[in-house]
This record gives structure tokens, C-alpha cells and sequence, in this order.
């Protein structure tokens, strides 16, 4: 596994280091003592390494992760966009415009017969029509739309596999 430090000079990971991520994938909140005996350090290297992960961007947050139904978004729906014209110029007003959005999670641009795919939780039909209503009526450039109402939740993660070998 490499990863680019500030420098333009890649840096590979070594097995400690790739454990660590894996396990602060998993546990966010592990202890500095826990994780330095799980990894086969002592304390202070094992902070040192974390810290430095941290510096070099390649642990960019720790998040708690929170039922969407407890706070009323258990709808979850992925709409595709597409935008009048293409320029750089229309690309970043939408991009500016989406952004004031709350309830949406991730917006990307893609390639395909669509311009972006954007990825919203909503709590009900009455906040899906506002949200079609707020991309269609508000939101500069878009043509149209094609929405996807989840059904059925089969895997959702954000940990991202961290390969055994160097």
C-alpha cells in the first residue's frame, strides 16, 4: 500500500501501520494502550505512527456513526442528475449550490449519461417530493433527474480495505 506524503516521493506502509488502519477503520475510539498491544508496540511509537498518519492525511477524521431513523431519515435515496450544458463554469455552480443542501450526503460527478449522483436521506415522500422540487426548481442547470428509493439497506460501510502486503 503507498500513499503520497508531502513530498512527491510515494511512501509505502509497513505491516504496523496497516494495522492500525485497519483497526481504527473498525474502532475509533480504541485506546493509544489498546492499540499499541494489538499492533505490537509499545504506547508511545504507536501514537507516533497514528499522529503522523494523521499529518501526512491519511486518516482524515473519526466519526460516530449514527442511526439514521433515530433522527427521522430512514429514506435513503440516490437521484441522478443531469445539467442543460457542460462547462467548468456550470459544473462548479452546481457543485457550490449542493453544497448548501443538508440533507444530502454525497454528490458526485460521473461519467455515463448522467452528470452527478448524489446520494440523500430523507424522512418521507413529502421531504422526497421538496428534495426533487429544491434539485429541479433550485439548483443552476439541471435538464432532469432520475431517482432510486432504497429499498433495502444490504451493505452500507465507509471502511476501505487495507491490502496485507507492502
Amino acid at each position: 500500500m503507498v500513499s503520497r506524503n508531502n513530498s512527491s516521493k510515494p511512501r509505502r506502509f509497513d505491516r504496523i501501520d496497516r494495522n492500525i488502519l485497519r483497526i481504527l477503520q473498525r474502532e475509533g475510539r480504541i485506546s493509544y494502550t489498546e492499540l499499541a498491544d494489538r499492533v505490537g508496540l509499545s504506547t508511545t511509537p504507536c501514537m507516533e505512527r497514528v499522529k503522523r498518519l494523521e499529518k501526512e492525511g491519511v486518516i482524515q477524521g473519526y466519526h460516530a456513526r449514527i442511526d439514521p431513523a433515530a433522527l427521522d431519515y430512514s429514506m435513503l435515496v440516490f437521484v441522478e442528475i443531469s445539467l442543460s450544458y457542460q462547462s467548468p463554469d456550470a459544473f462548479e455552480r452546481f457543485s457550490q449550490a449542493v453544497a448548501e443542501l443538508p440533507y444530502i450526503l454525497e454528490c458526485h460527478l460521473v461519467s455515463g449519461d448522467t452528470d452527478y449522483l448524489i446520494k440523500a436521506r430523507i424522512s418521507d415522500m413529502s421531504e422526497y417530493r421538496q428534495l426533487l422540487g429544491d434539485m429541479l426548481l433550485n439548483l443552476p442547470g439541471v435538464k432532469n433527474s432520475k431517482s432510486y428509493i432504497v429499498m433495502e439497506e444490504v451493505k452500507e460501510t465507509s471502511e476501505l480495505p487495507v491490502p496485507n502486503q507492502s
